[in-house]
């Protein structure tokens, strides 16, 4: 009898324990929503997290691929149970499209092994970043990959963010074959926010330009486009250091400035001479309105003086 009880007691300790790492699997769950995208083969899905600190919403255009066995293209309403199946664990959603849009709640069940395998490869993921590589695809495979590049300050958080902006081993291939040595992860994310491609470095390096990572971002922070710089270059404004054209565009010194100077007869005013007009605010405007006063000739350190001094 002592026995039976021993055995019953275990079994339903068992079974106390399964409840509990069922739920501990389940730990996230949430709203989700689907509709058309613009992008060909692909749709608008989203993922509304509910949690005891409020709501997170994780929303981007995925593949059609990426849900196995839906049929997005059926005009009429269907119910609807599909799983997304990532390294990192399984998102699985179920509730209805109408016409390849509609929406439903989610339940996402974390992989046992993920952090274990992650932690191997040198990358710490706790059960928030566990759930946020679920939702970015953020495979072994691609933790790998990134780790074969040689990166600084490469962490879990940093492979979420690879993934949401696109950068990836091609990318950073093509950047090192235009004699980019990048290897900050940080500069990586920021390149692919601010917009610095391989075809600018390339364009640059072929002007005579070496430029910096740092040099690269803020040129892009601030709109020095290799096109633009080709149009300062047709006013006789060749080769100009990368961080005077960066100062030209923080203080607003144009093409169309140049022009209009040039126009007066200042012909070619030195880069510094530029940015200072700007910073003081002489015009174009505010020239001609001293030449109609009588004073002519002036060199620009004189009109900039006279700006510093309120003389209007």
């Amino acid at each position: 009898m002592r026995a039976r009880r021993t055995l019953a007691f275990m079994v339903f300790g068992y079974c106390v324990i399964l409840g509990i790492v069922t739920r501990a699997a389940e730990t996230r769950s949430g709203d989700w929503t689907m509709r058309k995208s613009d992008d060909p083969g692909k749709v608008e899905f989203s993922l509304i997290e509910n949690h005891r600190g409020g709501t997170s919403h994780h929303e981007s255009d995925w593949p059609v691929s990426s849900f196995s066995g839906l049929d997005v293209s059926k005009p009429a309403r269907q119910d609807v149970h599909f799983t997304i199946s990532r390294d990192a664990g399984k998102i699985n959603c179920e509730g209805f499209l109408n016409n390849g849009e509609g929406a439903g709640i989610f339940h996402f069940s974390p992989d046992p092994n993920y952090s274990g395998l992650m932690e191997s490869l040198g990358f710490s993921v706790d059960e928030e970043k566990q759930f946020s590589m679920a939702v970015q695809d953020v495979s072994l495979d691609f933790a790998k990959q990134m780790k074969n590049e040689r990166l600084t300050k490469l962490y879990a958080d940093k492979l979420i963010a690879f993934r949401i902006f696109n950068v990836n081993a091609g990318f950073i291939e093509e950047l090192r074959a235009v004699g980019l040595k990048v290897f900050d992860a940080d500069k990586l994310v920021a390149f692919r926010i601010h917009g610095v491609t391989p075809q600018m470095v390339r364009s640059l390096h072929q002007a005579g330009y070496s430029p910096d990572e740092d040099t690269l971002i803020a040129m892009r922070i601030h709109g020095a486009t290799p096109e633009w710089v080709d149009e300062l270059k047709k006013r006789g404004y060749d080769h100009i250091e990368l961080e005077k054209l960066i100062a030209f565009r923080i203080h607003g010194v144009s093409p169309e400035f140049i022009e209009k100077l040039q126009g007066l007869g200042y012909s070619h005013p030195d880069p510094d001479e530029l940015i200072a007009m700007r910073i003081h605010n002489v015009t174009p405007e505010y020239i001609a309105g001293l030449r109609s006063r009588g004073m002519q000739n002036l060199t620009v350190d004189q009109l900039v003086g006279m700006r510093i001094h309120g003389i209007d």
